[in-house]
C-alpha cells in the first residue's frame, strides 16, 4: 500500500500554528499607514502574511494548521468564570476585519484553517495536537503564549517562532519550573493577569512551582495543606494558611486554565497535509491588501507546491 502524504513525512512534525499572537503582533509593530486602496488597515495582514511566508520558507512544512479564535470564542470558559478575560478591551472593528482576510490568505494558500465554536484557538491547538499525537507524529506548537505549553508531549516542542526558542519536554520544564501537565495547575495557583485569572493571592509563580514539585497537582496539594506547613521554605505556614483560605479560587481558576475539547474537528491528521495553493486567489487577496508585488510573488512561489 503506497504511503499517505502524511506518513510520507513522518520525520517532520505536524505543526499547529497560534495565528492570533502573530496577527496581533503585526497589528502593533507594522506601521498603521499600510493601507489597501480602499483605505482599510491592513498592517496586521502584511505582518502574518511576512510571518507566514518566513515560516514556510524556514520550514516546509507538509503539515499543518493555522488555529484562529472565532467571535465569541471565550464563551464557554466565561460561562465558567464570568470574569475571564474581562479586564481584556474587544479588538477595534479594523483589525477584526484583518482575521478575516488573514484567515482567506490561509486557505487561498492550501492550508488547513481552523477555529472553535465557543471555545479558543488554544483548544482548536490541543484538540488536533491530541489527534495527531494519538496517530503516532510529533506536533510542533507554534505559538508565544505560554498556556500552550502544556500541550507539548513526548517528542513535541513548543516554539515561539519570534523569539526562536524551541522548548521540548524537558525544555518547558526548566523554563516554567514545572512539567507542561502541570502548567494548568502552575496557573490556577499563581493566577495569571493577562487573562484575568487571580490565584491565590501571596502565592507566585516560583512557590507555586515549589508545591507543584512536591505534590504533583492541586488534588495531591489540598489533601496534603498541612504537611505544606513543615516544607523548607520561607513562609510555608503562611503559604498553607493561603491555601485553605482560597482552594476555592484555585479550584474555579483550574477550569479555565486547561484545555477545552474543541467539537467537530478532524481526527485524521491527513486533513491538515498541504493542498495546492489557489494562485490565482492568493494572488489577487495579496493585491487587495496592497501587498508589494515581490512579497505577493514571495508568498505565492512558496506555495505553488505542497
Amino acid at each position: 500500500m503506497p504511503a499517505t502524504p502524511l506518513q510520507s513525512t513522518m520525520t517532520e512534525p505536524v505543526y499547529l500554528i497560534d495565528a492570533s499572537i502573530y496577527i496581533f503582533r503585526g497589528w502593533y509593530q507594522v506601521p498603521a499607514d499600510r493601507v489597501a486602496e480602499d483605505g482599510r488597515p491592513v498592517n496586521a495582514v502584511h505582518g502574518f502574511v511576512d510571518f507566514l511566508a518566513r515560516f514556510h520558507e524556514r520550514t516546509g512544512a507538509h503539515a499543518l494548521a493555522v488555529c484562529f479564535d472565532a467571535h465569541g470564542g471565550s464563551r464557554a470558559r466565561s460561562a465558567i468564570y464570568p470574569a475571564y478575560k474581562a479586564n481584556r478591551e474587544p479588538p477595534p472593528a479594523e483589525l477584526v476585519e484583518q482575521f478575516r482576510l488573514c484567515r482567506a490568505v490561509v486557505d487561498a494558500a492550501g492550508i488547513a484553517a481552523f477555529a472553535g465554536d465557543g471555545v479558543e484557538a488554544d483548544d482548536v491547538i490541543a484538540t488536533l495536537a491530541g489527534h495527531v499525537h494519538a496517530a503516532g507524529h510529533r506536533v510542533s506548537i507554534i505559538s508565544g503564549d505560554k498556556d500552550l505549553a502544556q500541550v507539548v508531549a513526548d517528542d513535541g516542542e513548543w516554539w515561539d517562532f519570534a523569539r526562536d526558542r524551541r522548548l521540548d519536554v524537558r525544555g518547558i520544564t526548566r523554563h516554567f519550573g514545572v512539567r507542561p501537565d502541570q502548567i494548568a495547575d502552575l496557573l490556577a495557583l499563581a493566577g495569571d493577569p493577562s487573562d484575568n485569572i487571580p490565584g491565590i493571592p501571596g502565592i507566585g509563580v516560583a512557590t507555586a512551582a515549589r508545591l507543584l514539585t512536591r505534590w504533583h497537582d492541586l488534588d495531591t496539594l489540598f489533601a496534603n495543606v498541612d504537611a505544606v506547613a513543615r516544607m523548607r521554605f520561607r513562609g510555608a505556614a503562611r503559604a498553607a494558611r493561603l491555601l485553605r483560605e482560597h482552594e476555592a479560587s484555585a479550584r474555579l481558576g483550574r477550569r479555565v486554565t486547561g484545555m477545552l475539547v474543541a467539537p467537530g474537528l478532524p481526527s485524521d491528521p491527513a486533513a491538515l497535509v498541504r493542498r495546492p495553493a489557489d494562485g490565482e486567489r492568493l494572488a489577487g487577496l495579496l493585491a487587495e491588501v496592497g501587498l508589494p508585488r515581490d512579497a505577493r510573488r514571495r508568498l505565492c512561489d512558496c506555495f505553488a507546491a505542497p
